[in-house]
């Protein structure tokens, strides 16, 4: 069997999933640009977005993130009942350090996505927790850290073709409340970072203005498959994104978008020279 086959009828295992976790309308879908960890204790423009997008969201009852910060050779999902919360950085003021977001997770959820895959592909964390790609985020889309969270992490050795592949797996999750948000930042190189201008909202170099515009008009358009080759991208794509670990979340969203749902980009700046806090919601 394919690695991206279904172990079962994913409708057969909601169904039976459905006595804790109700079925719902379509929920949204996410990617947001996380940007530095200082966001989980700053007031910006940027925080103040994803409050306001959290406001329009209908009801959830449980929260999938792909973080740009969780990368495996193989796929695992965090399956403990109480995620630690991960201070994955350093040379921080102590009060980031001190920040907690002590949500619930969920091994139900866990077992459930494993289940949407072919046997063997998805297996079990207990150690992670939520990296600062997860809980810098939620702190402000829900600041009472009360609805389960568990992380699915990003195989590294994957193509990025095959990650937009793997998230239209876990398109059922939609429907029983679940929202996923993939966590990163489209352009993100941290070698050219101006830190002279870190806080200078809408600075950005030529090629981070062009990859902005190229990948913008690629999602708009949903022509997704020109976003899955790098070495044939534009140039300035390539110097946006050197690495792919925070663009690949990117994709994990986009591989949930219907054909007839609306994309909403917000959050659309550049800053420091070399990074964005573009972000999206999908329905």
């Amino acid at each position: 069997m394919s690695t991206l086959g279904f172990s079962m009828s994913p409708l057969q295992h909601l169904s039976n999933w459905g006595s804790s976790l109700q079925k719902t309308d379509l929920t949204p879908a996410l990617f947001i640009g996380h940007g530095s960890p200082m966001n989980a204790i700053e007031e910006n423009q940027f925080v103040s977005g994803f409050r306001k997008i959290a406001s329009e969201l209908p009801e959830i009852q449980a929260i999938l993130v792909v973080s740009a910060h969780w990368l495996t050779r193989g796929t695992a999902v965090t399956a403990m009942q109480n995620p630690r919360t991960i201070h994955d950085f350093g040379g921080f003021p102590q009060a980031l350090f001190e920040q907690q977001y002590p949500a619930p997770g969920s091994p139900e959820l866990a077992k459930t996505i494993q289940s949407l895959f072919a046997e063997g592909t998805v297996h079990e964390d207990h150690e992670w927790g939520l990296d600062h790609g997860t809980w810098t985020v939620l702190k402000h889309l829900y600041p009472s850290a009360q609805i389960p969270v568990v992380q699915l992490s990003i195989d590294y050795q994957l193509p990025l073709k095959q990650h937009f592949e793997l998230a239209t797996l876990l398109q059922k999750l939609r429907q029983r409340g679940v929202l996923i948000i993939g966590s990163g930042n489209i352009v993100h190189n941290l070698r050219a970072v101006d830190f002279s201008k870190i806080n200078t909202v809408g600075y950005g170099y030529d090629w981070a203005h062009e990859s902005r515009a190229f990948v913008n008009e690629k999602i708009q358009a949903r022509q997704f498959n020109a976003l899955f080759n790098l070495e044939t991208a534009p140039k300035a794509l390539q110097l946006a994104v050197p690495s792919t670990d925070h663009f690949i979340p990117l994709l994990y969203t986009l591989g949930l978008c219907g054909a007839s749902e609306e994309i909403q980009i917000f959050n659309d700046e550049l800053l420091a020279g070399s990074l964005s806090m573009t972000s999206l919601r999908i329905g």
